[in-house]
C-alpha cells in the first residue's frame, strides 16, 4: 500500500492539533472551561477535564488552593457536560469558589484507579502544579461513588500529596486505612445505600481511627446511594477543606515540588 503524501500527511497533522485546540477554551477567572491532557510519554494517558480559576486569578502572586474532584461512573465518557451534572462542577456554576478547581472525566469502561487513567491522573496534577499558581500544601481530593473509591486509592497510593480528603460513599478496602489514617479527612454515607453499603465508609474508618487517625463520618439517616447531593451543596463542606494545610500533618522542611516526601508525622 502507498504511503501518503507528505503534503497530505501534514495537512492531517494540523488539522488534527487544530481540532484538539478547538476543543479547548482558554482560561478565564470565574469561568470553568474544558482542558485536555496528554502526556508526553505515553499516547494511552490522556484526560479531558474541567478547569476552574477563581475570581482574582492572575492579579497578585498568590498561590491558591487546588481541589481536585472525581465524579461517578454514571459520567463516564467524551462528554465534558456530563461532569457538571453532579459535585463541586455543578455548585460551582452558580457559587463562586476561592479555588482552583480541576475536574477530569473518566473514559467509559476503564475506573479511576485503573491503568491508563490512574498514572493519567498523576500527570494532569504535575501539569496543572506547573502551570498555574497552585499551592501545593493546600491540594485537595474529594469524589463521589466511583470518584470516592478514586479518592482512597488515590491517597493511599501518594499519601503524603494531600491536604484533605472527602470521599462520598465510596467502595475501598479497609487496608487503605492504615495509610491516609493522618489525612484530614471527612466522609459522607447513606444509611439505605444499596450500591455501595454505609458499612465499606465504616470500615475504612475503624482502620484509620485504630491507626490513630480522628476521620468524621456524617451519615444521612434516609438516603440511599445519592448521598453526594445533600453534601456538595452544603458550603460548609468547602471551609472545612480550605482549613486544611498539608504541613499540618507532615514534615515538609526538606519537601521539594514533586519529590518524595518525609514520612507522616505520628498523630497523637
Amino acid at each position: 500500500m502507498k504511503s501518503l503524501p507528505r503534503w497530505l500527511f501534514v495537512f492531517l497533522l494540523i488539522l488534527s492539533v487544530a481540532q484538539t485546540l478547538s476543543a479547548q477554551q482558554p482560561p478565564r477567572p470565574g469561568s470553568q472551561v474544558p482542558q485536555s491532557y496528554q502526556s508526553s510519554k505515553d499516547a494511552a494517558q490522556k484526560l479531558d477535564y474541567l478547569l476552574y480559576l477563581p475570581d482574582g486569578y492572575g492579579e497578585t502572586k498568590t498561590q491558591w488552593p487546588l481541589v481536585i474532584f472525581l465524579h461517578g461512573s454514571g459520567e463516564r465518557g467524551h462528554d465534558l457536560t456530563q461532569v457538571k451534572k453532579h459535585g463541586p462542577p455543578k455548585v460551582v456554576e452558580t457559587e463562586g469558589f476561592p479555588f482552583i478547581l480541576v475536574s477530569p472525566q473518566c473514559p467509559s469502561d476503564v475506573r479511576w484507579r485503573e491503568e491508563p487513567v490512574f498514572p493519567a491522573l498523576q500527570g494532569l496534577l504535575r501539569e496543572i502544579k506547573q502551570r498555574y499558581s497552585v499551592d501545593a500544601d493546600r491540594i485537595i481530593l474529594t469524589g463521589l461513588s466511583m470518584g470516592a473509591q478514586g479518592t482512597w486509592f488515590w491517597a493511599s497510593q501518594d499519601p503524603i500529596r494531600f491536604a484533605a480528603i472527602l470521599p462520598v460513599c465510596g467502595k475501598c478496602e479497609p487496608e487503605w486505612g492504615k495509610k491516609v489514617a493522618h489525612l484530614p479527612t471527612w466522609v459522607f454515607h447513606g444509611a439505605k445505600d444499596n450500591v455501595v453499603p454505609l458499612s465499606q465508609s465504616e470500615a475504612i474508618i475503624a482502620e484509620m481511627e485504630a491507626a490513630g487517625g480522628k476521620p468524621k463520618l456524617t451519615v444521612y439517616p434516609d438516603a440511599m446511594h445519592d448521598s453526594w447531593t445533600e453534601t456538595y451543596q452544603n458550603l460548609v463542606i468547602y471551609d472545612w477543606l480550605l482549613n486544611h494545610t498539608r504541613d499540618d500533618h507532615l514534615d515538609l522542611e526538606s519537601a521539594q515540588s514533586d519529590q518524595p516526601l518525609a514520612a507522616p508525622k505520628p498523630v497523637n
